[in-house]
C-alpha cells in the first residue's frame, strides 16, 4: 500500500475530486482500513494500486479549490460526495483509494471486503458515481 498522492487526473476541470476508475472506500479507523488492505493483498491485489488516506488527506481534498467548501453549485453529485466523506474524515475515518477500472475488479474487491467495516463506498466511473455501500 502506498500513501495517497493527489494527481491532476483525479480532479474534474472545476477542481473537484473525481478519480475515474477508482473505488473510494472509507473505514471507521486506520486499523480497519489496513485490515481491509491486507485482505485485498492476500487475494492477489497489488498494493501499488491501493492508497491510504488519513483524515488529514481527506480534509485536504475537501479544501481543494473545487472541494466541499466551494460556494459554487455542482452540476452533478460529486461535490455532495466530497462533502460526505469530508464529514466522515472529521470523525476520524480513513479511506482506501483502489484502482479498479473494470466492473469485475470492483465486484471482486467488494466480495473480498464483505464483512469488513466499510462505512462508505463509491466507484468513480466516467460520468457516474456509483454507491457501493447502502
Amino acid at each position: 500500500m502506498k500513501h495517497f498522492e493527489l494527481e491532476p487526473g483525479m480532479l474534474t476541470l472545476r477542481g473537484v475530486f473525481y478519480p475515474t476508475g477508482h473505488l473510494f472506500l472509507m473505514f471507521p479507523t486506520e486499523a480497519d482500513a489496513r485490515e481491509a488492505e491486507r485482505a485485498l493483498e492476500d487475494k492477489g491485489h497489488n498494493g501499488e494500486h491501493i492508497s491510504l488516506l488519513t483524515p488529514a488527506d481527506i480534509e485536504k481534498l475537501a479544501q481543494a479549490p473545487g472541494g466541499a467548501e466551494s460556494p459554487l453549485p455542482s452540476p452533478g453529485t460529486e461535490l455532495e460526495t466530497v462533502r460526505h466523506f469530508a464529514e466522515l474524515g472529521r470523525q476520524g475515518h480513513h479511506a482506501l483509494l483502489i484502482h479498479a477500472p473494470s466492473h469485475d475488479e470492483t465486484e471482486h474487491i467488494m466480495q473480498v471486503l464483505k464483512g469488513h467495516s466499510v462505512s462508505y463506498g463509491q466507484k468513480y466511473r466516467h460520468l457516474v458515481i456509483e454507491d457501493l455501500v447502502t
